[in-house]
């Protein structure tokens, strides 16, 4: 087990709490962790993208012009490909382009990014974060105070807070989200972890 400094929202440490190494200490597997986001981004796809091939464009029914005798090519349609406004061969037509994942690759490639990026001091374990009001201001003074303010930084809470999502908003570079909601597409966008003490105990029963 690890042991690390939990800080308030002032930026001060208040006490510690223990890591599980085969979370936040492995070897980071970059492979995994591109695999994992290659399947997601691929499943964001829509997958409408739609050509007409020359049985569906209209017109072209009749052949343009005799077979001999006219000193052009031989058409049989002016929708043939090779036609403006003709058919277009091997165009794309609508599909799916998602991508199996199994859990464990996924849980691996969380672990990757959690050791990484605690490996790289760039992870803080805070206790809470509680406004007094709820204005984007007080947010900012706490990210201030924990030295993240400057780095797109993601904030990991155990369970939802409406209220604190809407005061981050409008601060770049900052998303706050639950780790239940969180992808590993999201995760590697981000320089900077906070994480509650209740989000790491949450990914400790999770991922163990």
């Amino acid at each position: 087990m690890l042991s690390v400094d939990v800080k308030n929202q002032e930026g001060a440490k208040v006490s510690t709490i223990e890591l599980a190494e085969e979370i936040f200490a492995i070897e980071p597997n970059m492979q995994v962790v591109f695999d994992v986001v290659y399947a997601q981004r691929a499943g964001m796809r829509q997958g409408t993208a739609k050509a007409k091939n020359r049985n569906e464009v209209r017109g072209g029914g009749r052949k343009p012009w005799r077979q001999k005798g006219t000193g052009k090519a031989r058409q049989g349609s002016i929708r043939a490909p090779q036609w403006v406004g003709g058919g277009v061969v091997f165009g794309p037509n609508p599909r799916k382009y998602t991508k199996k994942v199994n859990k464990k690759v996924a849980s691996i490639a969380v672990k990757s990014l959690l050791s990484d990026r605690f490996a790289n001091d760039n992870m803080i374990i805070i206790d809470k974060i509680e406004l007094q009001e709820q204005k984007t201001k007080n947010f900012a003074n706490v990210l201030m105070n924990l030295n993240v303010h400057q780095n797109k930084t993601i904030v990991v809470l155990a369970q939802d807070d409406y209220d604190l999502f809407l005061v981050s908003r409008n601060i770049p570079g900052v998303y706050v989200q639950t780790l239940s909601h969180l992808s590993v597409y999201d995760l590697i966008n981000a320089e900077k972890y906070v994480l509650t003490t209740a989000a790491v105990e949450k990914y400790q029963e999770v991922l163990k």
